[in-house]
């Protein structure tokens, strides 16, 4: 008997403009994550660790970096027969666009995956969340009910519904309405869950609960077909809504961490939250690692410093400073006398030689890092920034001011430095 394909695809997203500054130079699962991961890593080893290894990743805008972290990151026994490949948006004698959606994307991509027979199924999974999720037994589920599409949801409080994609089921968990983004009080509470969903939640207490799409879809391979022979171009819009009454689709309940880094100030918060001594999100669980890139790095090194909640990738070298909920990425430099307060630190990509830093007086800017006597708060400082002595960052009190133009913006009421960034010294951002 053949064996059953298991096809997994990890959307890129658009041009990540919620996520912008720090789209600028990169699609959005390249973005840089709890000091030495990439967004990409969390879908990818979630797959990796449900025993899929068969794992394609569509994206289309400034992907050169997401190349390299994915071909640096995942290399398998080529016996084994697991991949990790990128399909961007080419041209072909029948389609010269871009991707026009979640949809379309996939339907331009169907001749390279293999899924096509009887049992086959496809993953199809969001490129931009914090979650860590047993996938094979989303598929255990899925084969069991008997579903042709089965779409994973996060129970969430009517009060933190709005603007997802909501669904009621019966008491099958069978989907028998599906409403996009629905911004109508009245709406949400018509969609508020039975006992069926309560009994699947660790702890609901008193409250009311609905059903929000994580965008996390398992598709028989016949459904998905023939789902795409249409010309829509967005699951969450157009294909789950059409396949309502036509196919049989359930939920599978999901009731543990969830986040949608989708905006800055989400991205942000994910990030300083790790810093907690008992964070939402464990990425030191034995049983199913996040995997990432093995750099070979030396470990941090810390001097004469004050450090509260803080999270310190490898190659870091922090000297005389105070670190609070801050997470600094790999190869990290802060010096002498510099406070940080709420601060995500990308690290960069290189150490700088002797010669570098001759060079740097020469040319008078900064040394790679941050200088001594900064001020920093609530802020991100993207990769390999140079950031002078006497600076202050701080946009407590600023409005938001963002562009594709601006080195330092404020968006969400969070500072960014975007990535190679020259900050001189004496710089001062405050109310």
């Amino acid at each position: 008997m053949k064996k059953r394909k298991i096809i997994c695809i990890i959307m890129g997203g658009g041009r990540g403009s919620r996520l912008s500054p720090l789209t600028r130079d990169r699609c959005k699962p390249a973005v840089p994550l709890a000091g030495k991961y990439r967004l990409v890593d969390i879908p990818i080893s979630n797959c990796l660790n449900s025993g899929f290894n068969q794992i394609y990743v569509l994206s289309q805008f400034n992907t050169a970096s997401l190349h390299r972290h994915i071909q640096e990151s995942y290399k398998f026994d080529p016996y084994a027969g697991g991949f990790v490949d990128i399909l961007s948006a080419e041209q072909t004698d029948k389609s010269d666009t871009w991707y026009q959606g979640t949809a379309d994307a996939v339907r331009q991509n169907m001749h390279h995956f293999q899924g096509h027979s009887e049992g086959d199924l496809y993953v199809i999974l969001s490129g931009d969340q914090l979650y860590r999720m047993d996938l094979a037994d989303v598929v255990r589920e899925h084969d069991a009910s008997g579903a042709e599409v089965t779409i994973t949801a996060k129970p969430l409080g009517l009060d933190e519904a709005e603007g997802l994609g909501l669904m009621r089921i019966n008491d099958d968990l069978e989907i028998t309405e599906f409403v996009e983004k629905p911004t109508d009080p009245e709406v949400i509470k018509g969609l508020a869950v039975g006992d069926g969903v309560r009994q699947k939640m660790k702890d609901p207490g008193d409250r009311d609960y609905c059903l929000a799409s994580m965008g996390i879809y398992v598709f028989n391979a016949s459904t998905l077909i023939e789902a795409l022979k249409t010309d829509t171009t967005d699951f969450g819009k157009e294909i789950i809504p059409g396949l309502l009454g036509q196919s049989k689709m359930c939920s599978y309940v999901f009731d543990d961490y969830w986040e949608d880094i989708g905006t800055v100030k989400a991205f942000f918060d994910a990030n300083i939250r790790l810093t907690d001594p008992i964070p939402p999100f464990n990425f030191f669980d034995e049983e199913a690692r996040i995997f990432t890139h093995a750099r070979f790095l030396p470990a941090s090194k810390i001097n004469s410093c004050v450090v509260d909640r803080a999270i310190l990738a490898d190659g870091c070298i922090v000297t005389d400073a105070n670190i609070k909920h801050s997470t600094l990425g790999v190869r990290s430099v802060v010096r002498n006398q510099t406070r940080f307060e709420n601060v995500v630190m990308m690290g960069a990509d290189s150490f700088e030689t002797v010669e570098d830093l001759e060079e740097n007086k020469v040319l008078g800017r900064p040394d790679l890092g941050v200088g001594k006597n900064c001020v920093v708060k609530n802020a991100i400082l993207d990769k390999s920034v140079r950031i002078g002595n006497n600076v202050v960052l701080d946009p407590t009190g600023l409005p938001d001011k963002f562009g594709p133009d601006l080195d330092i913006a404020i968006r969400d009421g969070v500072l960014v430095v975007c990535k190679d960034t020259i900050v001189p010294d004496g710089f001062v951002l405050k109310a």
